[in-house]
């Protein structure tokens, strides 16, 4: 098996040659620029660890990666027209760099090239990847519109928080690693249970992102502390805090959560406090620690040699060894 970096050099320069010169270029330069930005590019790289992790060269998984991590910028494109963001990666939008129809039309190009890269397997490997990636691709739609329903709900409950932030962001995780374990024609229960733990730790790196958001150290982070406070969003943290805080405590995260969107220290401060002092900042670290422990458990049930083993739980923990 190789490093993380050489995976991620194989799809950067794989990425380099996807649309280039293609026509129109309103349509292709966006999708360009979009796979330009780069990020650490974690899912395709776990398809192509995973196709190695069931001992078939990672080329063989370029074309799932790619699929993978192509439909991924898609729904960025789509989720920064969604939430009128200005900045992706540091950079300008698509839509805010040309327009809104173009991020529209681009993104739905995105989608259909997405499917296009399956058609480089064999009928059988093909037919398993395209179901996989309907399922995977319809779920995280439905993430996002859970997502989207919570901002106007004041009784979301975890378990429904929970099942969001799994549609919306595990199951891309988890369906990545299977693709590489279809691509490898391993076993159905091998790639069954790569699925699990793929899905077990995107849900945990999201819980851990709902806490660095509002604990995290602003140079490591990578994005704005607090953040998630200042838009007023119900995260795990907030809704532990409402099910264990006093009267008083929940009556001032109501308030606090009521005021509109805008920079204030003080208003992120007091809920820091409360998420402290009401134990939900203990109940979501334990919380991430369950879900990773969980991602753990199904290596051991895993079909491989012990070597493969550690390489991937060596990866997790240093997926969710991010400074808090």
């Amino acid at each position: 098996m190789h490093s993380v970096s050489y995976y991620q050099d194989k799809i950067a320069n794989h990425f380099s040659q996807i649309v280039a010169n293609k026509e129109p270029k309103n349509l292709y330069e966006p999708i360009e620029y979009i796979l330009s930005l780069g990020g650490k590019r974690m899912r395709p790289v776990l398809t192509l660890m995973a196709s190695e992790v069931f001992n078939v060269d990672c080329e063989k998984a370029v074309p799932a990666a790619t699929a993978i991590e192509v439909f991924h910028n898609f729904s960025l494109i789509h989720d920064d027209i969604m939430d009128d963001a200005p900045l992706r990666r540091g950079n300008q939008t698509v839509h805010e760099k040309w327009d809104l129809n173009t991020g529209i039309l681009s993104g739905d190009a995105m989608l259909i090239l997405a499917y296009q890269f399956f058609e480089n397997y064999e009928p059988k490997t093909f037919q398993k990847l395209a179901k996989l990636f309907s399922k995977t691709a319809l779920e995280v739609c439905e993430g996002q519109q859970y997502d989207v329903d919570f901002e106007t709900r004041d009784d979301v409950t975890i378990p429904e928080y929970l099942k969001m932030i799994e549609y919306k962001t595990a199951v891309l995780v988890g369906a990545a690693m299977k693709m590489g374990a279809i691509v490898a024609e391993t076993s159905d229960e091998n790639a069954d249970l790569i699925y699990d733990f793929g899905l077990n730790l995107g849900i945990a790196f999201q819980l851990q992102d709902d806490y660095l958001d509002a604990f995290g150290n602003p140079e490591t982070f990578g994005k704005q502390v607090g953040g998630d406070i200042i838009e007023n969003k119900k995260t795990y943290l907030y809704l532990k805090a409402m099910e264990f805080a006093n009267e008083e405590d929940k009556q001032q995260l109501l308030h606090l959560f009521s005021i509109q969107p805008s920079e204030n220290k003080d208003k992120i401060e007091s809920v820091n406090t409360i998420f402290n002092g009401s134990g939900a900042s203990e109940a979501t670290k334990k919380a991430i620690q369950d879900f990773t422990f969980k991602a753990f458990e199904t290596l051991e049930k895993m079909d491989i040699d012990n070597e493969k083993k550690a390489i991937l739980k060596a990866f997790g923990e240093n997926l969710m060894g991010r400074n808090v």
